[in-house]
């Protein structure tokens, strides 16, 4: 990886385009330190203590703009919520399932079309934004103005987000919007050692504990190393063919399935699952009965993250989003329809319904597989927050699986560059 982005760094464009990168990425830095003006940002701060919530979670995303409440607050959360709507969209409505076997150009029309349904969703995740703040009693000015002057700036921050993606993307190195998620999370580093060297100095965890938590947490890492870069592959021939006065040989090749490229999404989707209603019953109903349950510490409250029934539905959730995300993007009735058009089979497989049958049987086991790993991934904070004297600090595998998946990702992008520039021996 080093000499990869050091052989990058030779290359005129390149380091133009890590240089961009960088800057992209300061900007971003700066703009998560300006506040948004009518907040008590210690005491919103201070309020933010349960760890493995969904608020938490998009703090952590954030980079902590989330519990200064900066302009950046909201990330690129609306952007990736319309992504996963635009997702599921695609699956229910023909003519955008059309759209998206269009090629480059279909493509770039979903991404406009999420791009402004990403607004309206900033709209609505700054107003409840709001609402939680407001309800944390650190808002300072609930007139209409004083409302304004926090909606106003968080939807521009998030949108500005989405841009600064967008020109990562195009200008600079690597997919955008992942980029900022990985360096929100990075920069939460120091401030995560900072709350370990707070607690062992008041005497709250011993250097035990905290050499065990390291010992945790290198294993958990290069578990999700090798499982991020593990895959079943499924072996394919294609048929020799002629072409008018040219002859193509048989070529046999494989289809790679991440067995782990669902995790992260299925992680979000169990988490937002677990904690709309706590969210919207905070938001809306504080002062019910109902809040005060979903608030106790009851065996059978599957919206603590203290009971073990909230861990068990959690599981549950993580692998049955792994599993519908994996058939909804991999599509094996389309994948058999395409082999068979292009002349491939399986071999020892018949071509059609049989080809069909045999990759949704694959793709379910390798689904099951990395919906039972994410879920322990998920559950990884949890466990540390119940059971370690480590309580309270954001802390988790699913930060170490989007570092991860966003790292690989950059560097086989820059890889690639390096080949097209006819630089293979970089490489080696």
């Amino acid at each position: 990886m080093l000499s990869t982005l050091r052989n990058a760094w030779k290359i005129p464009e390149l380091r133009k385009r890590i240089l961009y990168t960088i800057f992209l990425v300061m900007v971003l830095r700066m703009g998560n330190f300006i506040p948004v003006p009518g907040v008590n940002i210690a005491a919103l701060s201070a309020s933010m203590g349960q760890s493995g919530t969904l608020i938490n979670f998009y703090d952590l995303i954030s980079g902590g703009a989330f519990s200064g409440f900066s302009i950046f607050a909201l990330a690129v959360s609306p952007y990736i919520n319309a992504s996963i709507i635009m997702q599921l969209l695609t699956i229910a409505i023909p003519k955008l399932e059309q759209l998206s076997k269009e090629g480059e150009d279909g493509r770039k029309k979903i991404q406009n079309i999420t791009r402004y349904i990403s607004i309206p969703i900033s709209i609505i995740m700054a107003y409840a934004s709001y609402m939680y703040i407001y309800n944390q009693g650190v808002v300072t000015d609930s007139s209409f103005l004083g409302v304004m002057l926090i909606l106003v700036p968080l939807i521009a921050g998030s949108t500005f987000l989405m841009w600064l993606g967008d020109q990562i993307t195009v200008k600079g190195i690597g997919n955008g919007l992942s980029l900022i998620i990985f360096v929100n999370i990075i920069s939460r580093f120091p401030t995560l050692v900072n709350q370990i060297i707070k607690s062992q100095e008041t005497g709250a965890v011993t250097g035990v504990a905290v050499a065990m938590l390291l010992v945790v947490s290198l294993a958990i890492l290069l578990s999700i190393i090798y499982m991020t870069l593990a895959e079943r592959r499924i072996h394919v021939q294609y048929a020799g063919k002629a072409v008018g006065n040219k002859t193509y040989k048989g070529q046999t090749t494989h289809i790679p399935i991440s067995i782990i490229g669902s995790a992260v999404i299925a992680i979000i989707f169990a988490m937002s699952v677990l904690q709309f209603v706590p969210v919207i019953t905070q938001l809306f109903f504080s002062k019910t009965s109902f809040y005060a349950f979903i608030n106790s510490n009851s065996p059978w409250n599957i919206f603590s993250t203290n009971t073990w029934s909230h861990a068990v539905v959690y599981a549950i959730l993580v692998i049955f989003f792994t599993w519908f995300y994996s058939q909804i993007t991999f599509k094996p009735e389309e994948m058999a329809e395409n082999m068979h058009k292009s002349a491939g089979f399986i071999p020892g497989i018949r071509p059609g319904k049989q080809t069909e049958l045999y990759l949704e049987k694959i793709l379910n086991k390798v689904s099951v597989i990395g919906g039972i790993y994410a879920s322990i991934i998920a559950l990884f904070p949890i466990i540390i927050s119940a059971h370690t004297p480590f309580k309270g600090i954001q802390f988790g595998g699913t930060m170490f699986l989007i570092m991860v998946s966003v790292s690989l990702e950059t560097v086989r992008q820059i890889e690639s560059q390096l080949v097209m520039r006819h630089y293979q021996g970089f490489l080696k």
